[in-house]
Formats: C-alpha cells, sequence, structure tokens
C-alpha cells in the first residue's frame, strides 16, 4: 500500500519546526518523529496528511540527562537511546521497564518517547509508566513553552492537551532514585500492543509503603492512574496478601462500561487482566523494592 502524495520539510530546530506548522496551519500537517505510528497510517489510508514536518533531525530534542532531582528525556530520543542510559534506570525505573518492552529491537531503535506521547495510543506502553512516574511533558508552540503534568496531559484516544502548532520537546521526571518501579503487560498476540499494561512506582520506608503511584494503558481510551491501587499500597508492608488486596482494588475506580472492547478482548475479560497484571506488577516492585532505613 502507497500513501497519497504529501510536501515533506525536514526541519533543523525547533522555531523552524514552529514556523512550518505555522506556515502550513490550513492544510492537513503531521509531525513526523520515529514514524512507526504515522506512517503505517499512511499506507493503510487512515491518515492523508498534506504535509509532513520531520523533527527527528533536530539536535535539541535528543538526549538524556539529569538536572537537579529531575532526569530529562528529549522528545526525538529514541527508545533504544534511552535505555542506555544507566541515569534513566536509576532515576526512572518504571519508565524504563516499560520502555524496554515496546516494541521489538528494530521499533526500539527508531521509535521516540515523545512521538509516542504525542501519539497518545492508548495501548502503547508509555502511558500509564509516564503516569506513575509523575512526569511532565513540555511542549513549545507560538506563545513559547509550557509545562502540562502528565495527570492533565490524556483526554481520550489519541488526544492530548497538545493546542495545535505544539510540539513536545522533552518529558521531565521527578527523580525515583530510592523507589522501585515495575512494568507488566498482556501483549496482543498479533500486535505487541498491550492489551492491558500496569506499571508501578513504590516509596517505602523501612518495609512500610509511603507512597505509590499506579498507572494502566490499554484499558480505556487512554492512560488512567489507579488511585484505589495507591490508597491500598499505603501504609502496607507490600508482602503477599498486599499485593493481592492491592491488586483486587485495581477495577474500582473504573467505569466497566468505559472499558474498551475489542476483537482482541471483551471489557470484562480486560477487568479481569488489569487486576492480574495490577498484581504481577506489584510483586515485581516488591521483589526489586530494597527497604529505606527509618529516620
Amino acid at each position: 500500500m502507497f500513501p497519497d502524495e504529501f510536501d515533506y520539510y525536514a526541519a533543523e530546530s525547533v522555531p523552524e519546526a514552529l514556523e512550518l506548522l505555522d506556515e502550513h496551519s490550513d492544510a492537513e500537517t503531521e509531525l513526523l518523529a520515529g514514524g512507526h505510528s504515522l506512517l503505517p497510517a499512511m499506507k493503510s489510508g487512515l491518515s492523508s496528511p498534506d504535509v509532513l514536518v520531520d523533527v527527528s533531525g533536530i539536535d535539541a530534542l535528543h538526549g538524556v540527562s539529569v538536572e537537579g532531582d529531575t532526569l530529562s528525556i528529549g522528545a526525538m530520543t529514541t527508545y533504544s537511546d534511552l535505555l542506555e542510559v544507566d541515569a534513566a534506570h536509576e532515576h526512572a525505573p518504571a519508565f524504563t521497564a516499560a520502555v524496554e518492552q515496546v516494541g521489538d529491537e528494530q521499533v526500539r531503535n527508531r521509535g521516540t518517547v515523545g512521538g509516542n506521547l504525542a501519539h497518545a495510543d492508548p495501548a502503547s506502553d508509555l502511558p500509564g509508566a509516564a503516569l506513575a512516574s509523575d512526569a511532565t511533558v513540555v511542549v513549545e508552540g507560538p506563545d513559547g513553552e509550557r509545562e502540562i503534568p502528565i495527570d492533565d496531559y490524556f483526554f481520550g484516544m489519541y488526544a492530548t492537551a497538545l493546542d495545535p502548532g505544539e510540539l513536545v520537546t522533552r518529558v521531565e521526571i521527578p527523580s525515583a532514585a530510592d523507589a522501585a518501579g515495575a512494568y507488566a503487560k498482556k501483549p496482543s498476540p498479533s500486535s505487541g500492543y498491550a492489551m492491558v499494561g500496569v506499571a508501578a512506582l513504590v516509596e517505602t520506608d523501612g518495609d512500610t509503603v509511603t507512597a505509590a503511584r499506579v498507572g494502566a494503558n490499554g484499558v480505556l481510551d487512554h492512560g488512567v492512574r489507579l488511585e484505589p491501587v495507591e490508597e491500598a499500597l499505603v501504609g502496607s508492608t507490600l508482602d503477599d496478601d498486599a499485593v493481592e488486596a492491592a491488586g483486587s482494588a485495581a477495577t474500582d475506580g473504573v467505569d466497566e462500561v468505559m472499558m474498551m472492547s475489542d476483537l482482541q478482548a471483551s471489557a470484562e475479560f480486560r477487568a479481569t487482566l488489569l487486576e492480574a497484571y495490577t498484581k504481577r506488577a506489584l510483586a515485581s516492585v516488591a521483589d526489586t523494592a530494597t527497604p529505606q532505613a527509618a529516620d
């Protein structure tokens, strides 16, 4: 299959990309990052942009750094490049655990962190992990730079808080070097996308959980926090009973009527998967958590 004809521009800087978006605001314009979502959609006819603005070559959008207590990930950083940075695993254990399960090696070599979050496919692996990691999506547009807390970022299927003419420049994650993180998913047998994926980030003091964030993807039409699970975890000792109880609360805050239902899995089955994979993620966290000495 072949895409329809389109005009192609390769931006060399963020200002140039924004200028191109503004110049072609009257046309259907798409940003091209890693291309693993957009190009298949174009070839299948699901997307037919008039203009492509390629931002993958903008040097300023690549790279990973630690600035104070924040891990900063350039939007065009590939999954593979992120995983090669030891600081990423140290400061964002839940996020990197999810990145490790994205696609296959070829996909991880080309796909980008910013492209994933900008596309906001509910079955991709990063929405739940970004929520669990308390990420901030930094964007730039005609009115300058702004920061979008991840809890305010996802609106629905492929829908985010990004305004027209804006692009994601980086993702900032507060350091979780003293926390344990994990990601567990049930992959679709046909695509490898998550039928359900759960990311968990847990902080402990001694053997007691002091804070927890748990996010899921593949359940609703957007990534979602599992707050009843978080509440059940805080104050527990993260033993088998606590994992069982917290995992059983995974569907408490999720309306089954709103759960996705498709050829892969019914809403009822997804509810069952959500509880099961929440327990798996929490069990993995329990296995890796290192109790912190009490003050």
